[in-house]
């Protein structure tokens, strides 16, 4: 069973449809990559399913039960949904341990802020910075962070919300994660990415880089001005000619 799917999903903005009828599945245990030239709807997609963005027709199937015509960001983690973003999204005057120390609850951000967390918390955190290579920088403010380190934090929170009972994590959603990382960043992040898959999450990846995209995708997608061009196995995928010439065209 797919941990979640879409059908007929639409989104436009005055008239143009940057998602387009799409129907697709993630499925628990597999890397998913989402792939496409620019302006092919992939960010627009991500948004859609997390709650950034209405939905303007079709619907979002979690695990082949809760069909939803809509979805609010508040409600993502309650559907064992989470993603990283483009632009990194911390908070930038707090020390970096105390970044992920405030996504380990069910309380509202404002809350978790004032909460004194227990050691089990601050074990879980320090851990997801250690597989990182943050561990060192606990103490720094997240602020003073390289944007590469911003990056690895952000995805500290995602390891750390995997273990902290905050609501099942069923689907992860890495957008463009590995932009600006230097090689030994980006090695920690595929580890992170393979751990997960093997952990059962359904693994989402939206990248430009085929070299990545073909080491670690299982399943790829392949959009085109809003609608599915293509599917597969990435050998085969990235050999098709109207896949090629999409690109081709940018």
């Amino acid at each position: 069973m797919a941990s979640l799917s879409t059908h007929n999903l639409e989104k436009h903005f005055d008239g143009l449809y940057a998602v387009n009828k799409l129907s697709i599945s993630f499925e628990p245990g597999k890397i998913t990559g989402i792939i496409g030239p620019n302006g092919s709807g992939k960010s627009t997609l991500i948004n859609t399913l997390t709650g950034m963005i209405p939905m303007d027709g079709g619907e979002i199937v979690v695990l082949g039960r809760e069909r939803l015509s809509r979805i609010d960001p508040h409600e993502v983690p309650d559907f064992g949904m989470t993603r990283t973003f483009q632009d990194v999204r911390l908070f930038e005057q707090m020390p970096v341990l105390d970044n992920i120390l405030v996504v380990l609850t069910k309380r509202s951000i404002w809350s978790a802020l004032f909460e004194r967390h227990n050691s089990l918390h601050v074990e879980r955190a320090e851990e997801a910075l250690r597989k990182v290579g943050l561990y060192d920088k606990r103490a720094e403010l997240a602020k003073n962070l390289s944007y590469g380190q911003r990056k690895l934090l952000e995805i500290a929170r995602i390891i750390a919300m995997g273990h902290a009972g905050t609501g099942d994590l069923g689907v992860v959603f890495f957008d463009e994660p590995f932009a600006g990382l230097f090689p030994e960043m980006v090695k920690i992040v595929e580890s992170v990415m393979k751990e997960m898959r093997d952990q059962g999450k359904a693994v989402v990846l939206v990248e430009h880089n085929m070299d990545l995209i073909r080491s670690l995708s299982d399943h790829l997608y392949v959009l085109d001005a809003g609608e599915l061009l293509a599917e597969g196995k990435p050998e085969v995928v990235l050999a098709r000619k109207d896949v090629i010439e999409a690109y081709l065209g940018e």
